[in-house]
């Protein structure tokens, strides 16, 4: 033993925890464990948990710990094995158990489905499963396995792994995991069920594998780790290459040619090192059978054949052929040579040849006929006897209810039903003419197992049922993460946590944008991004996504569920953007400045103001003074004017007032003549009116039009008011006319007056100016 792992062992027994007795010091706490580097933490590999461990029976969950660092018990017992095995140690199984134990959670007893307790006695199976089950209920189970009603069996089995016991191994009393001590006190510095001690439990129980060490960790549930000594000239299989390697891995294989001479004698294995005999030679050749006669290509390994024709060589006699099959060496002797006798065997023949035939005695034959009780009456023959005893016996039926003479050979039964209980006491026999040996029950059990799921299917029996063998697999709702417990414990499990993507694809419209989310039961989590829909008004939805929704997983459950067909959901819809929420200022039907409103988008909708409306008419000078309403586009509207606000399609629009004025508007060029249109938009007409206008001296009356004389200017209208004639008014104190041309204005002056007198009392001469 290595001076280091001879070390550790003996270190590893002083570190027993402290425990002090109940009963001589109940109020004193045990001291805790001094503190110690802690070990390496142990790496759990998913992929070897095996259905057995106890970490199946248990849901995976995200606070599950590093055992060693979870309870200063659990890490003592591990630390006398990492001082050996360092950071490589490789403590996958036994860290299930350790686990496990270090929750105070143990999966629950297989045969009465009940928790196991750390103060319940217990028995661990030592085999392969290493199940803890309660004492009682084990030796309740051994003894009816043991003891049949019919025939006791010698064994009895585990109810997990099915590892047949003998009968001695019946378990008598609660004893630690590594056996040494009885009825351990619970103790809540060390694991549950454990003495804490050193386990010694020897690390590999084949004798061939060359280990001797013990195992270091304390008394521990589960298998022991691998052996961490080390072996410093560990040989491979083929016995070629030396090195060192860990105790538990000291027979390996180097990779090269295993080369040893094979079982033919002629030929060296060709296959690389490995474990056990090496393979049959397989090399090809020409070989002949044991006779010799036949030449076939055979392995070296099946180079000895037989052909299937016969031998026929001669006997030793000469007279008989060998009527074996091929085969070597000599044919033999002749078995019809040497003492012969008549066919009953009464009569010696010695010197008989071996190709003549025995006489017959005449004697009675007096064989054993196939009865086994009566001989055969017949003369000496040849040939088998008669295989039909025809002696008339009397005979009893195999259950003796009726004797009668019958021959020997016929079978007597009666039609008597056998009223016997089988061996599971609840059938009768019901066989016709049973002897008393009743065959075992043939019908199914068929009771109810404590998984509540499953039936019992092993023949009908004595005693309580097998614990159900079936294990359930409860996985996450891709089916990539699962664990297998035993069935019926289902119930009072959870669905693992997987940390895989979610698969089933979103529905709305942010599917590329959508952050992914983990392998989950039931409905996927809403989408958190804003909808953005766009509305028909131009806005976009402001409110959480609410797209449709992909088809949810069914919610966790273990109970069977029916398949409804035809009622396949390829996606929820989502619920419809609510209305638009958007506040936008809406004007009044008639659009006035001033007068909008600001309200929720989806409740708009114009409305009438106090003012009038203030549109203009079709004529163009005038305002409707209708109250607000909506305009209506009339037909002869001009194109691309903007002033209406809606057509004349909304059955709100209604038209302005008709204007019913006469036109008002001043005439170009200015005349007091009214239009004689009504209210119009465009220019108004030429005056056609006459204007009488006298001329300058008022002798006649011009008539004109009145267009024609207003575009005149000043200068031409004095012209042509002038009637061209003489201006006949009479000049101011003068008794003359007024001899100019009609023109405008004041006549000439009266000094200007050329005329003569007339009055007798002046002489002729020029008129003076003033005179009456």
């Amino acid at each position: 033993m290595p001076s280091s792992y001879a070390a550790a062992a003996a270190g590893s027994s002083s570190r027993k925890p402290n425990r002090t007795s109940s009963a001589a010091a109940p109020t004193l706490r045990p001291p805790a464990p001094s503190p110690s580097p802690a070990p390496a933490p142990l790496a759990v590999n998913p992929s070897v948990i095996s259905d057995s461990d106890p970490s199946s029976y248990s849901s995976s969950s995200a606070d599950e710990a590093d055992f060693a660092a979870s309870d200063s018990a659990t890490a003592s017992v591990v630390s006398a094995y990492l001082s050996v095995a360092g950071e490589g140690a490789d403590l996958s199984k036994v860290g299930i158990f350790l686990s496990s134990a270090a929750r105070r959670r143990s999966p629950p007893c297989l045969i009465c489905f009940d928790p196991i307790r750390p103060s319940d006695p217990v028995w661990s199976c030592s085999s392969s499963c290493f199940a803890i089950l309660h004492l009682p209920c084990i030796q309740s189970w051994a003894h009816q396995s043991a003891s049949g009603p019919a025939v006791p069996c010698p064994t009895w089995g585990c109810p997990k792994c099915r590892f047949a016991y003998p009968k001695s191994e019946i378990p008598s009393s609660y004893v630690c995991f590594c056996s040494k001590t009885i009825d351990p006190a619970p103790d809540p510095w060390i694991l549950p069920h454990s003495c804490g001690d050193v386990c010694g439990r020897r690390l590999d129980a084949n004798l061939d594998s060359g280990c001797e060490h013990t195992c270091l960790l304390l008394c521990h549930p589960g298998p022991c780790p691998p052996c961490p000594a080390v072996v410093p000239k560990a040989t491979c299989f083929c016995g070629v290459h030396r090195e060192p390697r860990r105790c538990a891995h000291q027979r390996y294989s180097c990779g090269g040619k295993c080369n040893k001479r094979l079982s033919c004698g002629l030929h060296h294995c060709p296959v690389d090192c490995h474990d056990g005999p090496c393979p049959p030679c397989a090399v090809l050749g020409s070989h002949k059978c044991e006779c010799g006669e036949i030449l076939e290509e055979k392995l070296c390994s099946e180079r000895i054949f037989q052909c299937k024709r016969e031998c026929g060589g001669m006997l030793d006699c000469g007279k008989h052929k060998c009527e074996r099959g091929c085969h070597g060496g000599k044919c033999g002797e002749c078995p019809l040579r040497g003492r012969r006798t008549c066919p009953c065997g009464k009569k010696n023949y010695p010197r008989l040849e071996c190709d003549a035939e025995a006489a017959t005695c005449g004697s009675t034959c007096e064989k054993v006929l196939g009865c086994g009780r009566h001989r055969c009456p017949e003369r000496c023959h040849r040939g088998p006897c008669d295989g039909t005893c025809r002696l008339v016996v009397t005979k009893a039926c195999r259950c003796g209810g009726l004797k009668k003479e019958v021959p020997c050979y016929q079978e007597l039964t009666c039609e008597r039903k056998c009223q016997r209980l089988r061996n599971c006491g609840r059938h009768a026999c019901k066989r016709r003419c049973c002897a008393g040996d009743c065959p075992p029950c043939s019908e199914t059990c068929d009771k109810k197992l404590r998984c509540g799921n499953h039936k019992c299917l092993s023949p009908c029996h004595r005693g309580a049922c097998s614990p159900c063998p079936l294990m359930k697999t409860i996985s996450c709702a891709c089916g990539k993460t699962c664990f297998e417990v035993p069935c019926g414990t289902e119930k009072n499990q959870k669905p693992p946590k997987c940390s895989k993507k979610c698969n089933i694809p979103r529905l709305c419209r942010h599917k590329l944008e959508c952050r992914p989310h983990k392998c989950h039961y039931g409905a996927c989590p809403p989408c958190k991004l804003i909808c953005g829909e766009e509305f028909p008004c131009g806005h976009t939805c402001k409110e959480r996504c609410h797209g449709p929704i992909s088809p949810p997983n069914s919610e966790f459950t273990l109970k069977p569920t029916k398949k409804k067909m035809g009622k396949h959901i390829e996606c929820t819809p989502g619920t419809p953007c609510p209305p638009c929420k958007e506040v936008v200022l809406v004007s009044c039907f008639g659009q006035h400045l001033g007068q909008e409103r600001t309200m929720p988008c989806c409740k708009w909708r114009p409305f009438p103001c106090e003012n009038l409306c203030g549109n203009p008419l079709l004529c163009g000078n005038h305002y409707c003074t209708k109250s607000c309403h909506v305009l209506e586009v009339p037909l002869n509207h001009p194109e691309g004017d903007r002033t209406t606000s809606i057509s004349k399609v909304n059955a709100l629009a209604m038209p302005c007032e008709q204007c019913n004025l006469p036109c008002q508007r001043v005439r170009e060029p200015p005349c007091s003549h009214p239009c004689p249109l009504p209210c119009h938009l465009n220019d108004c007409p030429s005056c056609k009116v006459l204007v009488k206008r006298p001329c300058h001296c008022g002798a006649m009356v011009h008539a004109f039009e009145c267009v024609f004389y207003n575009n005149l200017n000043a200068k031409d209208q004095i012209k042509i008011r002038s009637c061209g004639g003489p201006c006949h008014r009479k000049l101011p104190n003068c008794p003359h006319l007024c001899s100019e041309v009609c023109h405008p204005g004041v006549c000439p002056s009266v000094d200007q007056c050329m005329k003569k007198h007339s009055e007798t009392r002046v002489a002729m001469s020029r008129c003076p100016q003033g005179i009456p």
